[in-house]
């Protein structure tokens, strides 16, 4: 694991001190998904090893959802690679929704066989699942038979689980009681929502589950919880440092001996330890975290930056810096001056300026750009303003968008345009009986279209018609010609539903060949992790890798990457590397390039918790961001879109 950027103090030769510790369950932070879920699946592997050499079988409780697949494709590459036999391996599986027939495109038999089951060489008769099929009548005794098997089994060795934002474990929603056990549940709305990417629509996710106790998950021997991304902080905040409570059942953990939190940085951050360490024990501090501590007291205080006292920072645990700095004002100083160095007008540099603090190069002056989007709506949501400002300052600007976004589309809108080519036709005589059939087609496929259908691949191409459209007038409306606006549509996503597949080699090679056409200074990227089915992260892991395999490319050496986020978080204002502002005239025309996406206007199919459009997001969050700098003591401005380069 690499060491964080937020660094606790640990023991020092020669320096001795206790730390406060606000976690009352033990944590491990990691880098990245990828790293914990290994280590994971690795430490799974080696007690079913173990547990083979004596002869014994090992009893696993396994959950689902996007947390544990990297957990299952690990140990079915060691399965494949390495000879891991699961010849002695006893599963039971969480919860399934209720009713689900199991062979359902969203059943969790299917998902498990997807993803680990069927590639692997367990015993059909060690693997056991909540039967969502089965007849109300015969519930209750089924829920008890399950409890029995467990107990049969000698109970679950490793129990693994993800947590939900309601903080509820397996299906145990807010209300779970301690001594719960397999049974019948209604789901709470914010699950529900949280499951529509699954479904299609909200409707179509039913109402209730079957799920393990609260009582049944506590008597497994050793469990792992794990939480990945910033959507999640907030919830395993309370998890971890809160009070049991019966409204966030993942509290009960808790009380239990042999229990480990996986977490990302992103999921961790609201954690003491993380966003306040200095409230934990003794610091080594750096610029980074001097900067974090600085700004959280003004923030906290409502109070600028420049008015920040000695006694502001003693009353508030960091009279550390105050020893350090000798008084609060050349403290004060320091930050303030490096925040208002972030703030630039010119996101592509100013030409013949001084740029010595400004966040990007004066030279070239006019550079060459390019704006990735995962999605085809992206680019404006979060960018819009430094899009808009980019091209009116001259520099040769593209835009890609990754994927096809053609799952996102409702299927009403998709007929509508159908309907309107079919009619366009006969309105100028040139009806053609190919187009009238595919249609047809169409049509009838989504009259007759059920839950478990995947679109077949005439919808899929019309819908990403839509998007494509869309993203092109919105491109146009910020005054790129058609020849800079790219359409990537990488392979991973075109599945025809939310379960992806693997990055392949031509994912990476159409970012590559883009790379190395355009030979861009500046690429702008989406980091923001928390979009509600994950593309956002897939499409950055791929810049990433096309990052690495051009580092022998000469443009490369002077390209800058800067990342932004999306509709759902920004960044913290500490990590903020370059802010722009956004004047009002700016942002109402941002809101028009948004408004370009019909298809996502109102009510988009995959819209998260989050009720408000997403135009309105997005100057929610610019505006608040540019109201924190005015807390912080600088210039007021309308709007802000923030930046963090990314540094290899």
């Amino acid at each position: 694991m690499k060491a964080s950027n937020n660094k606790v103090a640990e023991d020092t030769p020669g320096l001795k001190y206790q730390l406060k510790s606000f976690e009352k369950i033990q944590i491990k932070l990691w880098e990245s998904p990828d790293e914990g879920a290994i280590h994971l699946a690795r430490y799974i592997a080696l007690c079913i090893r173990q547990k083979q050499q004596e002869n014994e079988n090992i009893v696993l409780g396994l959950a689902t959802g996007s947390s544990p697949i990297m957990i299952y494709n690990e140990l079915v590459r060691m399965h494949k690679e390495e000879g891991l036999s699961f010849a002695n391996v006893v599963t039971f599986n969480l919860d399934e929704y209720y009713p689900m027939k199991p062979d359902s495109n969203q059943s969790y038999v299917k998902f498990m066989n997807e993803f680990l089951f069927n590639h692997i060489d367990i015993n059909p008769q060690n693997i056991h699942i909540p039967n969502g099929d089965i007849p109300m009548e015969y519930l209750v005794n089924f829920c008890s038979e399950y409890e029995k098997k467990i107990d049969l089994h000698g109970g679950i060795d490793i129990q693994i689980l993800g947590i939900g934002r309601t903080g509820h474990i397996g299906f145990n929603e807010p209300g779970s009681w301690l001594s719960s056990k397999t049974r019948l549940v209604k789901l709470d709305h914010l699950t529900r929502i949280d499951a529509v990417k699954d479904f299609g629509k909200e409707e179509n996710v039913p109402y209730r589950a079957i799920t393990m106790g609260i009582n049944t998950i506590l008597k497994a021997k050793q469990i792992f919880i794990m939480a990945w991304g910033s959507h999640k902080a907030d919830i395993v905040k309370q998890t971890i440092e809160g009070d049991v409570t019966e409204m966030i059942p993942a509290t009960y953990l808790q009380g239990h001996s042999n229990v480990k939190f996986y977490l990302d940085g992103a999921a961790a951050a609201q954690l003491s330890k993380v966003k306040t360490p200095w409230l934990a024990g003794i610091c080594v501090w750096d610029d980074r975290l001097i900067a974090k501590a600085v700004i959280w007291l003004s923030l906290k205080l409502s109070k600028p930056l420049l008015k920040l006292t000695d006694e502001d920072y003693i009353n508030n645990g960091l009279s550390e810096l105050i020893a350090e700095y000798n008084s609060a004002y050349s403290l004060n100083i320091k930050i303030f001056n490096k925040l208002q160095h972030t703030i630039t007008g010119w996101p592509g540099g100013k030409p013949n300026a001084d740029d010595t603090n400004r966040p990007e190069r004066a030279n070239p002056a006019k550079k060459r750009v390019i704006i990735f989007s995962p999605h085809p709506d992206d680019d404006v949501i979060s960018m819009g303003g430094t899009f808009l400002r980019l091209v009116e300052q001259g520099h040769e600007v593209h835009v890609a968008y990754q994927v096809s976004g053609n799952i996102a589309v409702h299927d009403a809108d998709a007929w509508r345009y159908a309907e309107f080519m079919r009619e366009y036709a006969i309105a100028i005589g040139v009806e053609h009986p190919e187009l009238s059939k595919i249609i047809n087609k169409v049509s009838k496929f989504i009259d007759k279209k059920d839950t478990n259908d995947t679109d077949i691949k005439e919808l899929r191409v019309l819908k990403a018609i839509i998007r494509r459209q869309e993203a092109r007038s919105a491109a146009m409306y910020c005054g790129l010609s058609d020849k800079n606006i790219h359409f990537l549509d990488m392979p991973f996503y075109e599945t025809g539903g939310v379960r992806k597949n693997k990055l392949v080699a031509q994912d990476y090679k159409l970012i590559i060949d883009l790379l190395n056409e355009v030979k861009p200074h500046q690429v702008f990227a989406a980091g923001d992790l928390a979009d509600p089915h994950g593309t956002h992260r897939v499409c950055l892991d791929a810049i990433f890798e096309a990052f690495a395999q051009t580092r022998d490319q000469k443009w490369w050496k002077d390209c800058f990457l800067w990342l932004y986020r999306g509709a759902w978080h920004e960044w913290p204002i500490d990590e903020i590397e370059m802010a722009v502002p956004i004047s009002p005239d700016e942002l109402m025309r941002k809101r028009k390039a948004i408004f370009m996406h019909q298809s996502q206007k109102d009510h988009p199919v995959f819209p998260g918790d989050d009720t408000r459009e997403f135009w309105q997001r997005a100057e929610d969050r610019n505006k608040t961001t540019a109201h924190q700098y005015n807390i912080l003591g600088l210039a007021e401005y309308e709007a802000m879109e923030a930046f963090v380069r990314w540094k290899f």
